[in-house]
């Protein structure tokens, strides 16, 4: 089995505490369905877009939300195929979310195991016309060199062809071990991210098949966070220094500290981003308790409303024409009126001063 080898640091501590903090605000955020969606799909998109662009995809943020439209873009055909195949490695590990924990022969349920078969499905999809057929999916048969996709160096050489099957049973043999359960699931997802790069089992694809993977073991640990968060825009703002991170392992002799600060920092950056988008348009705390944890049916103008007490403290009739431009003053009335029957906010006055807020 492999036995990754790295210290605890303060970098790495400090890190990790960020991200819970992080984690606990975001997964009992109150957020309307609306907003869920939107963090949902923009976190789709910056994986789909960083995680290609990062290995050299000439599409713009733009170009690759227009091909996840199903919109025509002029651009080399593999492009985009790229983007469309990363899309659907993306959507294949959130359905292994759904289908965990899984039944056992027992009648217990147990946690859904990461077997080869995923890591070969997820290769499959990620290269589906890209390669030739037989070389989907499939661990490579020849020696190769891996090079930085910026400077072109040389950056290290995988193991040989022959030890791969070995190599990736020993990886998962590491991923499924009950006995590393101590380790936090956000360095065993660096730790399997670097360690499917180093072994490079594929002939083209390995990067997005391990940061895939990665995210797979962020998910399966209870650490989806929504699926708001994308590691891949991190990595890809500074291409150079990803590259840099993942091959200071091989230079500090197989050491992965600096590599897992690396790695725990970009989290840690991701989610303090998102912890603040959501902080900005979180319905008031008290909100989902009075509503009893139901869904919240509102219109994108009861929503907008819900924004603007939040922003402001109150809402008055004559900031009507400034929220809501060419929209009559009776039918934001009746807006109202429903979030007041529902609860949501409350009136405070009579005359045209009152002013709406949260209850």
């Amino acid at each position: 089995m492999y036995f990754p080898n790295f210290t605890i640091t303060n970098k790495i501590l400090k890190n990790i505490g960020i991200i819970e903090a992080c984690r606990e605000v975001i997964d009992n955020a109150p957020l309307l369905p609306y907003y869920e969606k939107q963090f949902r799909d923009d976190a789709m998109i910056r994986a789909v877009h960083y995680g290609t662009h990062i290995e050299g995809n000439e599409l713009n943020l733009t170009e690759a939300e227009k091909v996840l439209m199903g919109q025509e873009v002029v651009a080399r055909e593999r492009d985009i195929q790229e983007v469309i195949n990363y899309r659907k490695a993306m959507g294949l590990i959130s359905e292994f979310k759904v289908q965990s924990p899984v039944p056992s022969d027992t009648g217990q349920s147990e946690k859904f195991k990461i077997d080869e078969e995923v890591i070969k499905k997820l290769h499959k999809i990620t290269v589906q016309k890209i390669l030739s057929e037989e070389k989907c999916g499939e661990y490579r048969k020849t020696q190769v060199v891996v090079k930085n996709s910026v400077t072109r160096e040389v950056s290290f050489r995988p193991p040989m062809a022959l030890a791969i099957p070995y190599k990736i049973r020993d990886l998962l043999a590491f991923i499924n071990s009950k006995d590393q359960q101590d380790i936090h699931a956000v360095l065993k997802s660096g730790i399997v991210h670097y360690e499917l790069v180093r072994i490079h089992p594929f002939l083209d694809g390995n990067g997005r098949v391990a940061r895939a993977l990665s995210t797979l073991i962020l998910f399966l640990e209870g650490y989806d966070i929504r699926k708001f968060f994308s590691l891949e825009e991190y990595f890809d703002s500074d291409a150079a220094r990803y590259y840099y991170a993942l091959q200071s392992v091989e230079k500090n002799k197989g050491d992965l500290t600096f590599w897992l600060e690396y790695f725990t920092e970009g989290l840690s950056i991701e989610l303090s981003k998102i912890k603040e988008k959501v902080a900005k348009i979180s319905v008031d705390a008290n909100l989902k308790e009075k509503l009893g944890g139901k869904p919240l049916m509102l219109t994108d103008r009861q929503l907008k409303i819900i924004e603007y007490i939040q922003r402001t403290g109150y809402l008055q009739n004559k900031a009507f024409s400034q929220l809501f431009p060419m929209v009559s003053e009776d039918t934001i009335l009746n807006e109202l009126k429903a979030l007041v029957q529902n609860g949501i906010i409350k009136k405070q006055g009579v005359t045209k001063g009152a002013r709406y807020v949260m209850v």
